[in-house]
């Protein structure tokens, strides 16, 4: 099972790493309603699920606790790709870990470690799977650029719980580029 997972996985283009999921500090005080709006992600761990550039999350507030996400990409083909899924608070004593999920398929963490909400966020989601966890990571910013006194700080976060940066890689954000997906 271990051997079939492992293959499924790095088939699939995810970070596979040796050992549980470690448990970082997140968010304190997490404020949903400051966190809604639009989002460019800068860089991320490389997933099987998302393929393109230009990558945004847009994100509605739909109750307490439950936020509507559309991720929307630019296909290497120029094909404009968009999902919408729901983010809902796990546990209201914890707000800045949601559960993510789209198409009705099983949720997975979004745990938001840091936010200033009009800068940039850090997102990050591990799930174990016996031996190996797989984890996500995104870095995020209001606009399509992030100093790089904030990348750094950002990945410092990353660094300092065990997440391979050197794994993570740049979201082609520029503005001509991206323009199909910027309308």
């Amino acid at each position: 099972v271990a051997l079939t997972l492992l293959s499924v996985v790095a088939i699939s283009a995810q970070v596979l790493r040796l050992g549980k999921c470690p448990q970082p500090a997140v968010q304190a005080n997490f404020d949903a309603n400051r966190y809604i709006g639009k989002w460019y992600e800068i860089h991320k761990l490389p997933t099987s699920f998302q393929k393109g550039q230009c990558a945004t999350a847009n994100y509605t507030l739909l109750s307490p606790g439950v936020i509507e996400v559309l991720n929307t990409e630019l296909l290497d083909n120029g094909t404009v790709n968009a999902i919408v899924g729901s983010a809902k608070v796990k546990n209201p004593a914890e707000p800045s870990k949601l559960e993510v999920s789209f198409n009705n398929s099983p949720p997975g963490p979004y745990w938001v470690l840091s936010t200033d909400y009009d800068g940039h966020s850090l997102v990050y989601g591990c799930t174990d799977y016996g031996l190996f966890r797989v984890e996500l990571s995104w870095i995020l910013s209001r606009k399509p650029t992030l100093s790089k006194e904030t990348l750094e700080k950002l990945q410092g976060i990353l660094y300092s719980v065990g997440v391979s940066v050197e794994n993570m890689v740049p979201t082609n954000q520029d503005e001509t580029y991206c323009s199909p997906v910027n309308q």
